[in-house]
């Protein structure tokens, strides 16, 4: 779904007061692995973290689609999120999605979230009534950050219109930071569309535009974007780094790295996402727990599976990346 525009964009001369340069980078949106009971595993959800910094991740962020977020209750989440910041992970380098069909749950995981020290957000809009207004939706995000009220904090709005069905577009992006500007500091474009993202590019400048895939990486790159949030990094995050620095370092070798993390990511995504990523974790690291998923997510078959790391291993695949 390309973005729209209601009215002719102005943003460009409405740029944002928040340092939207510091979102750079590939970020993890990561797995959430879960236990016999089907509660969050905060022990190997810890040391997946940490192996995702320690592998090439600008960032990690927590209960976005990827972290099957809407299967998690305010509690759960908020839990998780305090058992990470204990263990140690940086909060800057910290995306925590919070944005939730209930106006006051939103607020919530956004408030504790700015609380222990995590300034970055990722915001869905409210989803679950379809067909609403960027008047609804400003009004709805306006809600959130009047009542958080806090100075540092800085939302990336998240488009996933396949998923969420309310498309942000890029007039409600023009009234956000024109009302908002100390909050509003990107975008996560999860379309999959090179026209949506270039539109998003087009005409916010000094935002941090993400596409939410490796596929557009470089396309983004090339028209100013700041990264990728993508979920494949669970699995390769070194490859899909290796773009992002091949990029800023201009060796000649981005074209064919980016072939290469493409490859990859659409293999993968041959099946459901999800259990697929969860399956190669699993598999790599000789943990059956990894396995799990909560409903109403289902575990992949043996069959789709062997079939994903048989052309994976084609590839020459690696995991880690």
């Amino acid at each position: 779904m390309t973005a729209k525009l209601a009215d002719p964009p102005s943003a460009r001369a409405a740029a944002p007061n928040v340092d939207a340069k510091r979102l750079h980078g590939v970020w993890c949106p990561t797995l959430t692995p879960v236990d016999a009971d089907l509660n969050p595993d905060t022990g190997r959800l810890h040391e997946h973290v940490a192996w995702l910094l320690e592998g090439g991740c600008h960032g990690v962020g927590l209960f976005g689609t990827t972290g099957e977020a809407n299967s998690f209750s305010v509690a759960e989440r908020k839990a998780v999120l305090e058992s990470v910041v204990a263990a140690g992970v940086p909060t800057d380098r910290l995306m925590v999605g919070t944005g939730c069909c209930a106006l006051t749950d939103t607020v919530a995981l956004t408030r504790h979230a700015a609380e222990l020290g995590c300034r970055n957000v990722l915001m869905l809009p409210p989803f679950y009534y379809k067909g609403v207004s960027d008047e609804a939706l400003h009004r709805s995000y306006g809600e959130v950050i009047d009542r958080v009220a806090d100075p540092d904090l800085v939302i990336c709005l998240y488009h996933f219109p396949k998923l969420s069905g309310v498309p942000i577009t890029l007039g409600l992006i023009e009234r956000l930071v024109a009302s908002f500007p100390d909050t509003i500091g990107g975008v996560k474009d999860s379309s999959g569309d090179p026209d949506s993202l270039a539109a998003f590019l087009a005409a916010f400048p000094d935002l941090a535009i993400f596409p939410g895939s490796e596929v557009l990486l470089l396309d983004g790159l090339k028209q100013g974007g700041a990264g990728c949030i993508t979920a494949t990094a669970n699995v390769h995050a070194a490859a899909v780094r290796r773009v992002y620095g091949s990029w800023t370092a201009s060796d000649g070798e981005t074209e064919d790295r980016q072939a290469y993390a493409t490859a990859i990511r659409e293999t993968i995504q041959t099946q459901p996402m999800i259990p697929m990523l969860k399956n190669l974790v699993a598999g790599a690291r000789g943990d059956a727990d990894w396995l799990r998923v909560r409903p109403p997510m289902i575990e992949l078959g043996d069959a789709a599976r062997a079939d994903v790391e048989r052309k994976l291993d084609d590839l020459g695949f690696v995991f880690g990346g």
